[in-house]
């Protein structure tokens, strides 16, 4: 068994392009691979800010032979009156490479068909690999390709060399005028090559011990922090890590060198936001922290190199990080001395969105929203909240925000604390902009909830109103998270809200706009994309598409009470007789719908037991009176597991009456009582669950 080695070695890729981009190259061969039916053991994938390497273990030598059956024209087609082959017959043994006396007739359950056998594969694998390489290279993704030079190909940075090998053979193959071979570059300072590899089993330690190249991400990731907790643990405290920078930090480097370097003590007086962003989003630097959480005049540095002076390069590492902390010291006490009154000011000349008027106009509205809020919610919250909502857009006028807008929020509630207007209101707002993505967490506290779900709402009607609608991969306001962000933010601090009255709420602030889409439309359009985000969030989490749609069926105007809707139809859906029982009342529902509203007769659910004929009818309704008032006491109390529970108990009484009555008799009056009975059940289930949409 042989060792397959392909390595693309390009510029320096961003960071950012690297996640996934080993594992979609992996993906790739392993799929040419299987296609091509070349049996292998272990495959592998890793990569560097200047290559990206797939290794394939115990690669067979050879293709599989496999004899698969070919079928033809039939065979009244392939033969003549005589027997004889026609010229349909001929073409596809000519075909299929084969002589005509290989031909057979096989019967099929659509008659007889005129057929051959073939022997697949076989071929050598060193002749199939360029193919696989060259698609999988081709097929690589990126958030951005370049051109370079006079070449129509396109990658995610130029490519300036390709290894191939299968053992110690080269797996021939170009990419316009860029040939593969046995060559590879290292580090481009400690190691920069060429370098042959002579063998494929050599690469990896060829790329370590000559190349000076840390090949794995993983490896670097565990070698970064290893050393950095070392070197934190001797200056008396701990990293703090980021998992999001340390992934970037080790798709910058090929090498890594972990080393600490610190700064002035003035600098301490910083809020820790402010350091942590200085270190983290302009130097790619962690900060160091006592047990406690208080942080150090000390941070870690990742280098791509071992220096021939550490002293050196820390010395100017410190020197660029003390004129960011520098800048950062001069706004924070330009806006300690600043005041809120000056910044709302301000927010009248900040536009939001052209239409939909000012930033400022903005903060009003979610004042006024959040005051809504309260109402519904925790009236006693009323004027924090509403103090909150008329802040939470002050900061962006700041002096530090404007240098460092990731803090936006942040230096708000920071600056709300500090200017004494309460710990409700300052958390409210340094947590209004969560969450920030399907794994941010949301806000901790139910006034930044509040305070974010009205934020959000208001942009969410603003932008619907003016049909700026997601449409494909298109949007450009971030919509899809912001719904996304209402939701969880409902769910997870159990919010009992009203979704349709709450977009109201949003399209009630707005007054003078010229909307592009009337309000009505504007409204169920918006209502229809929270169901595309509820669906798309449910089956995200591992719900099954069909109980999603059935629950979101039912109605999903409280969504909280729709997430445990979804849980326990989950649940009912893997009991035992969940088939039979969505067999039953899917029949009952789709008899309502279609000699219902769709036959355009009215039905109310109110029927009268005189006009009862059978024990079956009569048994329905008293199993669905005796079961009335306990789905109410279980829907009141949520009990939504026991609801589902409760459906096992009628579809015995459920499954009597279909057995032995014809729902649609010639009595015009006995068929109306006999709908109308199934519409008093279904009225009650489909609170639960649209069961028409579950297919069993």
């Amino acid at each position: 068994m042989a060792r397959f080695v392909f390595e693309i070695g390009t510029e320096e890729m961003p960071a950012r392009f690297f996640p996934g981009l080993a594992d979609e190259l992996q993906r790739l061969v392993a799929g040419e691979l299987i296609a091509a039916k070349i049996d292998y053991g272990r495959i592998f994938a890793s990569g560097t800010p200047r290559r990206v390497a797939v290794q394939v273990l115990d690669v067979g030598e050879t293709q599989r032979s496999e004899e698969e059956i070919v079928t033809g024209p039939p065979a009244k087609v392939a033969f003549d009156a005589e027997g004889n082959l026609s010229k349909a017959g001929q073409g596809f043994a000519r075909g299929q490479g084969v002589d005509p006396s290989a031909l057979f007739t096989l019967t099929t359950d659509k008659g007889e068909y005129v057929a051959c056998r073939k022997t697949t594969g076989g071929g050598k694998t060193l002749d199939i690999l360029p193919e696989i390489c060259r698609k999988a290279a081709l097929a690589l993704s990126f958030p951005k390709k370049m051109r370079w030079g006079s070449r129509e190909l396109g990658f995610g940075r130029p490519i300036r060399w390709l290894l191939a090998l299968l053992d110690a053979e080269v797996v021939p193959f170009a990419l316009e005028d860029i040939a593969s071979g046995r060559l590879t570059f290292g580090h481009r300072v400690m190691g920069p090559g060429p370098f042959e590899i002579a063998d494929a089993a050599a690469y990896e330690s060829v790329i370590f011990e000559t190349c000076r190249v840390v090949l794995d991400a993983e490896e670097r990731k565990r070698i970064i922090r290893s050393e950095g907790d070392r070197l934190a643990a001797e200056a008396g405290g701990r990293i703090v890590w980021n998992e999001a920078l340390l992934d970037e930090v080790a798709g910058l480097v090929e090498w890594p060198r972990p080393i600490l370097a610190g700064f002035g003590d003035r600098y301490l007086e910083l809020p820790r936001e402010v350091l942590l962003t200085s270190m983290q989003s302009h130097q790619k630097s962690f900060g160091v922290e006592t047990p406690d959480g208080k942080l150090l005049n000390r941070f870690l540095t990742v280098l791509n190199l071992e220096p021939t002076s550490v002293d050196v390069v820390r010395k100017g590492w410190e020197r660029v990080l003390k004129a960011r902390l520098e800048d950062a010291r001069f706004f924070w006490e330009a806006d300690t001395g600043a005041n809120f009154d000056t910044w709302l000011a301000s927010l009248d000349s900040v536009t939001f969105l052209a239409p939909l008027g000012s930033m400022g106009d903005k903060a009003r509205r979610i004042e006024a929203l959040c005051g809504r809020l309260a109402e519904r919610v925790q009236p006693e919250l009323l004027l924090d909240l509403s103090q909150a909502g008329r802040l939470c857009k002050a900061d962006l006028v700041s002096e530090m925000v404007y240098e460092f807008d990731t803090l936006q929020g942040i230096m708000g509630g920071i600056y709300a604390r500090r200017k004494g207007h309460g710990e409700t209101v300052a958390q409210a707002i340094y947590e209004h902009y969560l969450p920030a993505g399907p794994d941010s967490p949301v806000p901790a506290s139910l006034a930044g909830g509040l305070l974010s779900m009205a934020d959000k709402l208001d942009t969410l009607c603003g932008c619907f109103g003016l049909n700026m609608i997601p449409t494909g991969g298109a949007d450009q306001y971030a919509l899809r998270r912001q719904a996304l962000g209402v939701i969880r933010i409902a769910v997870e601090h159990g919010l009992r809200l009203d979704l349709p009255a709450l977009i109201d709420a949003g399209f009630a602030g707005y007054a003078g706009v010229q909307w592009k889409l009337p309000l009505p439309e504007a409204r169920a359009k918006l209502l229809d994309f929270f169901g595309q985000r509820l669906k798309a969030w449910f089956t995200g989490k591992g719900f099954e598409t069909l109980v999603v749609e059935a629950a979101l069926g039912a109605g999903f105007s409280d969504v909280w009470a729709l997430s445990r809707r979804v849980e326990a139809l989950a649940g009912f859906s893997r009991g035992a007789g969940f088939n039979e029982a969505v067999l039953t009342f899917k029949r009952a529902a789709n008899i309502i719908r279609k000699q219902g509203a769709e036959a355009g007769q009215v039905l109310t659910g109110r029927y009268d037991p005189a006009l009862f004929e059978g024990e079956a009818e009569r048994g329905l309704a008293a199993a669905i009176e005796a079961a009335a008032p306990r789905f109410a006491a279980m829907w009141t109390a949520d009990d939504f597991p026991g609801l589902f529970g409760l459906l096992g108990e009628l579809r015995p009484a459920v499954d009597a009456f279909f057995d032995s009555t014809m729902v649609m008799c010639d009595d015009p009056a006995l068929r109306l009582n006999r709908l109308d009975l199934l519409q008093a059940l279904t009225s009650m289930l489909g609170r639960l669950a649209d069961f028409g949409a579950l297919q069993v």
